[in-house]
Parts: C-alpha cells; structure tokens; sequence
C-alpha cells in the first residue's frame, strides 16, 4: 500500500531552466499574444482628427458669411481662374477668343466667390487712351482705365531684398607659424597692451609670447592637466588660468607666480571670463555650473545652476545681462548677475553650444554650434538670423573684431571669415598641418584678436600657434564679393 501511494504521488523533476521557459510561454500568452495586430479604426476618433485638420487649417474662414451672388449684367465675366474679361465696348467680337467661351463662362463660378484673400481693386489709372502698339490691354470704364488682368503677385506682393549688402574686407594670410608646445594648444588671451600674448597647452604649461616677433618671453607650470581658459585682467597685473584639474589660478604678472587658487568646481573647467567693470571672474565646466568668484578674497560668491551639461562658454558684458553661458545641452542662458537667476533661455540650437562671441560695441552676440552660427539680439536675446553658410564641423572658437569682421574655426581645421552685419561667408581657409603631424590633427581649439584686431592667433592640434594678417596686397578688383542676398531664411 505505501508503495502504490507513493508511485501516485510521483512528480518527475523539471529543470529550472524548464519551469522558466514555462512561465514566460505563460506571460507571453497572457499579455503579448496580439501585441502585433492592427488596433481597428475608430470612426469617431477619425472624425475628430478630420475636424482637427480642418479647423487647424481653414479655422480663419469657416466661419465666414457667403457672398452675396453677383449680378452677370453688373460684373465682370471671369474665365481662366478668375481673370477678368470686361466686354469690348466697341461690340466687336474678340478675334482672339475661343468658340466655347459663352459656354464656359455660364459655367465657370466668379472669382470672387473662389477667394479666400480679399484683394483689393486695382487702383484707377489717369483716363488716357490706350497706346496703339498695345491694343486690349486696358479697358476704359467709367473714365478711369484700369488693367484687364489682375496677377497673383497683387495678393503677396514681392518686394526687393533688404538683405544688407557684405562690406568689403581684404581676405587673411598666415604669415607665421610657432612651435613650442608640446600637446594640443587649447586657449589663447591677449595683453591689453598689445605687447604679448599667452597660450595654454596639454603639455600643462602657459607659454607668454611676443606678439611682434613671435619669440618666447616665459613658461609658467603649476597646472597638473590641460589648460582650457585663460584671461588677462586690463586693470590688474594679473593672469588667470582654468584647467581640467579642477584648479582656478591667479597669477601675478610682476612676480611669475600664482598668488591665488580658487577651489570649488566638482569637475575639469572648461572656460573662463573676467566681467569688464567689477573684480569678479566667471568660471564653467563638466560639473553644469557657472560659478562667480571674488578676484581679491577667493570666495564663491554666485553658483548659476541651471545648465544640464557642461558650461563650455561665456561671455560678460557691464549691463544686463552681464552673464551670457552657452553649454552642451544645447541651450544658452542669459544670467541676472544681481539676482543670481537666468533671465531667459534661449533654445534655437540643436547641437552644444561651443562658443560665443559678443560684438565690441554692438547689443549682440554670436553663438557657434554644429548646425548654425546664429546672431542675438541682447538685452531680451531677440533672434536675428543665421549666417548665410554652413561651415558644417564642430565650431570650437569664434571671435570678432571691430571691423566686424566674425572668424569661426572648427575641428577640421577650417577657418572661415563672415561679414558680422549681412552674414555672408567671404573667405573660407584651411590649416595645414606642420610636417611630422597627421591630417587630422588640423584642429583649431582657440583663436583670437589682438587689441587691434589686424592680427589673428589660432590655437591648434599640431601643437602650433599660427598667426594671420589681411593681406595688403587685395583690393576689390581682385578679390570681388560674390554675394547672393538669402531667397529665405531659416527661423531655427
């Protein structure tokens, strides 16, 4: 008997991988069985998408009151989509009309009934007598002549460009090529006296050079990573540095060495900037926050958190907003300083924002992404218009100088040249690359003017500094601009 039962009770061992089978089989027969069959139409829900549709397009005259069927004897026939033919005075058939025509106009609905636009009478003319080499083209009625044929160009008119006309600007040569570095050189600042300038480098060190004869004057080490932002202070003999081991560094001029260290980002700091009027400086980087620094006490004064990326550019100006940030999130921020809170964001860029640029003495401001270089309008950020090309890379670094003359550089190595009031792409160079380096490290990582502006210094992945000039030799004749003004211009 304990043995019958026991056969009875016998349950055959089942691998866990079978049971697992199982029970998915068993959720997929429950949940996923018709996941792929077309879900059937719903009549009412076709119907509101159709009304959606219509009102959506054709709301501004559903509405409208029909008009008012028009006397034949009293208004002019129409045939040909609402031409009008008036009938000739002197009773005389029209040799040029076809035989049909009495027909086809019983038949043809006005035109006035088929408009959506109202257009408005064509304006009387002198009463004149048509000329003699142009028979029919005007007909007398009421001792005004008006035009027999009203054209569509009466509903839009089209008016001649407005698009401002490019200045003419004598196109840039290199004329000096530095070797010194020993990495990528990421970052250039100016002396506001014109005599020098510095770069920063991978190699982790700051190179000072002569701005007229391109030699060394000093290095300064102290940085542990690569050096991204560099800034000169015009009321103070102080330089300051920012680099991706999180450092912030003061240095004095007089003395060669850093005085000051400002220590609170989270992340490598990717771009730096001296406010114009006050003693603060203005860091951003990977940690999504632009962070505002007393010069003197080293203290943190603002956090501007907002950015969902990294900060990698910003420009200051003396009156609101004084705080322009472009980020990676693709969005630029425009910042109340004395609030601490961004006054508006602007997000007409589809890809980061890798640098901006802010006019010399204009309200505006460039801003440089993969897609577009776009123009703004400062205080409220108003957008203006793109320029006129695509350089069609990654745009790393732009600058303008007083001659309105915009220069973007991108990863590729290409330098392009824009005339700031119309947009227009006048002169677009390319990099070479030193012997011993390969094609692809033709990159330009920074790039600036001098006080100037005549002078031009790009910052490059060869490891070299390469400076431009215009060249002196060009004159409109022999460098002419060939402009089109834009047919249409893309608002995004």
């Amino acid at each position: 008997m304990p043995a019958t039962m026991g056969s009875s009770s016998f349950i055959e061992p089942q691998s866990l991988k079978k049971l697992t089978l199982k029970s998915l089989k068993r959720s997929f027969d429950l949940f996923a069985a018709s996941h792929a069959d077309r879900i059937s139409a719903n009549p009412q829900c076709r119907n509101i998408r159709i009304a959606c549709k219509a009102r959506t397009e054709y709301g501004a005259v559903m509405n409208l009151a029909p008009l008012p069927p028009r006397d034949p004897s009293s208004a002019p026939l129409t045939s040909n989509g609402g031409e009008n033919v008036h009938p000739n005075p002197s009773g005389q058939a029209n040799p040029g009309a076809f035989e049909g025509a009495a027909s086809h106009r019983n038949s043809t609905v006005t035109g006035a009934e088929l408009q959506l636009v109202t257009v408005p009478p064509p304006r009387a003319m002198p009463s004149a007598a048509p000329g003699p080499g142009v028979p029919g083209d005007f007909a007398a009625t009421g001792g005004a002549i008006t035009e027999r044929y009203q054209p569509s160009a009466a509903v839009m008119k089209r008016l001649p460009s407005k698009w401002p006309k490019p200045a003419w600007h004598p196109p840039w040569i290199n004329y000096r090529v530095i070797s010194g570095h020993l990495g990528w050189v990421r970052s250039v600042a100016f002396d506001p006296g014109n005599e020098w300038f510095c770069t920063g480098s991978a190699d982790r060190t700051i190179k000072i050079w002569e701005t007229a004869t391109g030699k060394l004057k000093l290095t300064l080490t102290g940085h542990i990573e690569q050096i991204r932002g560099l800034a000169v202070s015009p009321r103070h003999p102080y330089l300051f540095s920012a680099g991706d081991d999180k450092q912030v560094k003061c240095w004095d001029l007089e003395y060669n060495k850093v005085i000051r260290s400002y220590h609170g980002h989270l992340s490598g700091v990717y771009c730096l900037s001296l406010h114009p009027t006050l003693d603060i400086l203005l860091t951003g980087g990977r940690d999504s926050v632009c962070r505002v620094w007393d010069m003197r006490t080293k203290a943190q004064i603002l956090a501007l958190s907002g950015h969902e990326n990294t900060v990698c550019s910003i420009i200051t100006q003396a009156t609101d907003p004084q705080v322009v940030t472009g980020s990676h999130d693709t969005t630029i921020k425009l910042w109340d300083l004395a609030a601490g809170k961004s006054m508006s964001t602007l997000t007409f860029h589809k890809k980061s924002v890798r640098a901006l640029a802010m006019h010399p003495f204009e309200h505006t401001f460039a801003s440089a992404s993969a897609d577009n270089i776009k123009k703004f309008r400062l205080p409220k950020g108003e957008f203006l218009h793109n320029m006129l090309s695509q350089q069609r890379t990654i745009v790393n670094c732009m600058a303008i100088n007083e001659d309105n003359v915009l220069c973007s550089a991108g990863d590729n190595g290409s330098l392009w040249f824009w005339d700031w009031k119309s947009g227009h792409n006048y002169q677009q160079a390319q990099t070479v690359v030193q012997p011993g380096s390969l094609d692809s490290e033709a990159g330009i990582y920074a790039l600036g003017f001098d006080a100037t502006g005549s002078r031009l210094v790009t910052c490059e992945a060869d490891k070299t500094i390469k400076m431009w000039k215009e060249d002196e030799k060009a004159t409109p004749e022999t460098h002419p601009i060939h402009f089109r003004p834009p047919k249409e211009m893309r608002r995004f």
